[in-house]
């Protein structure tokens, strides 16, 4: 396939891989652009190059993210912190390819964490407080509300 060099798409459109500004995302994401900064402040892995006067671009991989912030959000019922502890329970990778549908994490590979760490195993209990936590069932459970889902819509 060949390179995107610009020849093909409409005078004015930017190409696949250009940076875009918050206003351009947030049309782009059907978002006001002070949730955008606000996600920033939330989610460490969200980190658009800031130039003269603190602009911000938003390269590709962000862009990507925050769509499946959106996503995990909006359409799938999760809180803030919910969408954190996945990150961190299931790696930002696999979280986004997931709240995205893309069958494969190859178009997600770019994305890496601000702060790596190891990942939970899946099913694993957690100690939270003086209560444990099974999260073992809870990828079944997803499944199936996403099927109940697809058979309402």
């Amino acid at each position: 396939m060949p390179a995107d060099d610009g020849r093909d798409r409409p005078r004015g459109e930017k190409g696949r891989e250009a940076f875009r500004t918050i206003s351009e995302v947030a049309d782009e994401l059907d978002l006001p652009q002070h949730v955008l900064r606000f996600w920033e402040s939330k989610f460490s892995q969200i980190k658009p190059l800031k130039r003269g006067g603190n602009r911000r671009y938003y390269r590709p991989d962000d862009v990507m993210l925050l769509r499946a912030i959106k996503a995990l959000l909006h359409s799938d019922g999760y809180t803030i912190k919910g969408v954190q502890k996945l990150f961190k329970a299931q790696g930002l990778r696999s979280t986004v390819a997931q709240a995205l549908g893309l069958e494969d994490d190859a178009s997600t590979e770019q994305l890496q964490p601000a702060n790596p760490e190891p990942d939970v195993e899946a099913g694993k209990d957690e100690q939270i407080g003086d209560e444990v936590t099974d999260h073992s069932g809870l990828k079944d459970l997803l499944a199936d509300l996403k099927a109940i889902r697809a058979r309402l819509n």
